[in-house]
């Protein structure tokens, strides 16, 4: 996030916002723009990208489906927008750590010992890691000690638009938003690297929400996709997963969708059509 926060302290903050007297490491002045600086951020990937895919990808055929809500899309939007200045507090106090040079980022290839390879590689174990740690997360989330208070709030939508794929409670965004923010203090990640895996996984989750269930065949029981995630939402203790089915497949909450069966809400909808 420092390459983010110097970019902007170069164009826009220093010659323009700030007064000329504030230094720029001052630390007060860090968390005041890395505050402002996450929650644009993360307010144009979740509106751009969830536009985009609501209006290109989104089969509004689900609209009519007896479990989407009334008013459902502007309600999940208005949640998500409720929720994100929230969530941001505590991820504000992980990027200023990361800022402050506590974290192993790095900021060329040359400083990693495996170089590009390391990059590489780097970008596998995060998808890992994090694939890991958000399946356990969610489901600790499901546990009746924490459900109702934390997590219920986000399967209100049984029937998901992209727009719901932010729309969390800000305790349950920022815990499973936690993998990521981790990683990079316990394992080395070039810097650019790193902000193009944030980018990617705000992206992969407005997808998994976005009701295309398309998924190769061969990779049908290895991704978690969107037709995994809905039968999450709708079946509520399986498919736990972020990218891949392996952790639900050892953890014994692995479930087949059932679009993939002929049964799944696309399924519905064509059987009251056709009464």
């Amino acid at each position: 996030m420092d390459l983010v926060l110097e970019a902007a302290d170069r164009h826009l903050l220093t010659p323009y916002v700030y007064p000329a007297g504030w230094p720029e490491g001052e630390p007060c002045r860090q968390l005041l723009s890395l505050f402002v600086i996450t929650n644009l951020g993360a307010l144009a990937l979740y509106l751009l990208f969830g536009t985009l895919s609501y209006y290109f990808i989104f089969d509004h055929e689900l609209k009519k489906h007896p479990q989407f809500l009334e008013n459902q899309v502007s309600r999940e939007i208005a949640y998500a927008l409720r929720s994100l200045p929230w969530i941001s507090v505590p991820t504000v106090a992980l990027f200023f750590a990361e800022v402050r040079g506590y974290s192993k980022l790095y900021d060329n290839i040359e400083d990693s010992p495996y170089g590009w390879s390391g990059v590489f590689l780097s970008m596998l174990s995060f998808l890992f890691f994090t694939d890991m740690s958000i399946y356990w997360i969610h489901r600790g989330l499901h546990h009746k000690l924490f459900y109702k208070r934390f997590h219920k709030p986000h399967h209100v939508w049984k029937i998901a638009t992209p727009f719901a794929s932010h729309a969390f409670h800000p305790v349950d965004g920022f815990m499973q938003s936690l993998p990521y923010h981790v990683y990079p203090f316990l394992f080395p990640l070039h810097k650019v690297t790193y902000l193009g895996l944030y980018i990617f996984v705000n992206v992969w989750t407005i997808s998994i929400h976005d009701g295309d269930y398309r998924v190769p065949r061969l990779l049908r029981h290895v991704i978690n996709g969107s037709a995994h995630h809905t039968d999450h939402h709708l079946y509520f203790d399986y498919n736990y997963g972020q990218y891949f089915t392996l952790w639900d497949k050892i953890g014994g909450s692995y479930k087949s969708p059932t679009s993939f069966e002929g049964k799944g809400p696309h399924d519905y909808l064509r059987k009251l059509r056709e009464k």
